[in-house]
């Protein structure tokens, strides 16, 4: 893991959402509170039963939340974009990790002190509220992929994850190619299927032009009908 820097960005700039909910004098704290640190691609950011000690805020790159399964396999549970909170959740309910975390690429992540957090909390009431409604909206988004990690069929998992990278991380300026390039054993992790059934149904949707590949790069050529198959399962 590489060193702590506290970073000369602007902060207001990096964390929006939060700084705008805070008072002047808060404002001041933050700014004498934050640290940034940078990972490199595939380290680990925090590992499942640590305890949790910061609040992070993905600064740039692209970071992937998972839980370790039975015979090594994983399950990516959900992948962070930029200017998203997370690692908070678990220090809330006074537990340690129940999942760990590491970067798809190369990333730079805000870190704020929990207890911080905490005391800044027990004074603004619009900060609780803004970290409550960022818990339903995760706790929603983990109860619709829980029912399609477990119910739909295999293509209608993989052409959900490919939409969900979509909506996640956008495409690239053809409009078509999605900005991430995943490993298939990840992309695998994500649809909750073995590496082998990923690939061999990401070449059913490219011999069925339904999708291009070339490499780690997936150019989505028929999104409705990508949409159909997701809903189909």
């Amino acid at each position: 893991m590489v060193k702590r820097e506290t970073s000369e960005i602007d902060i207001s700039e990096s964390i929006p959402d939060l700084w705008q909910l805070l008072t002047p004098e808060q404002r001041e704290l933050l700014n004498k509170n934050y640290t940034i640190q940078k990972f490199k691609k595939n380290e680990t950011i925090y590992c499942e039963g640590e305890t949790p000690m910061h609040m992070m805020c993905l600064l740039s790159g692209k970071v992937k939340i998972y839980k370790e399964g039975v015979g090594g396999r994983s399950q990516i549970i959900r992948v962070i974009k930029d200017k998203e909170y997370f690692a908070y959740r678990a220090y809330f309910a006074e537990e340690n990790f129940v999942t760990a975390a590491a970067a798809f690429e190369p990333c730079s992540i805000c870190m704020i002190p929990m207890p911080f957090i905490m005391d800044l909390l027990k004074e603004n009431n619009e900060l609780a509220l803004f970290f409550i409604r960022q818990l339903s909206v995760d706790l929603g988004v983990s109860d619709e992929r829980t029912v399609s990690l477990t119910q739909k069929h295999i293509r209608g998992r993989l052409a959900e994850s490919l939409l969900f990278l979509k909506d996640t991380y956008g495409v690239e300026e053809d409009q078509c190619t999605l900005s991430i390039y995943l490993s298939r054993e990840d992309l695998a992790n994500l649809s909750n299927m073995t590496t082998s059934n990923a690939i061999r149904t990401l070449s059913n949707f490219a011999a069925e032009k339904l999708i291009t590949i070339d490499g780690r790069k997936i150019k989505i050529i028929e999104e409705d009908k990508l949409k159909k198959i997701s809903k189909i399962g």
